[in-house]
């Protein structure tokens, strides 16, 4: 089986998650995403976190050994930092 790729990550959270934004990078098993959609309005993290791992499903399980993860609403995306 080839190695997954950032990229394989990225359009796979898309096409489950409508997204303002999606970034990922990794090195094939260890990989980091930042996530902006607006169905993230009104969860909290964990409950964020959990809708990216059920659109990535047995990825999770069979491809990627870590996924580290920020999520945020297009408002926090767009609000400057403090």
């Amino acid at each position: 089986m080839a190695a997954i790729t950032p990229e394989d990550i990225k359009r796979t959270i898309e096409s489950g998650i409508a997204c303002e934004h999606v970034a990922v990078d990794g090195d094939g098993r260890h990989f980091q995403a930042l996530i902006v959609s607006a169905a993230f309005a009104g969860l909290t993290k964990v409950r964020q976190h959990q809708l990216v791992y059920g659109v990535l499903g047995e990825r999770m399980r069979e491809e990627i050994h870590a996924l580290s993860m920020q999520t945020l609403t297009p408002a926090q995306w767009h609000s400057p930092a403090i």
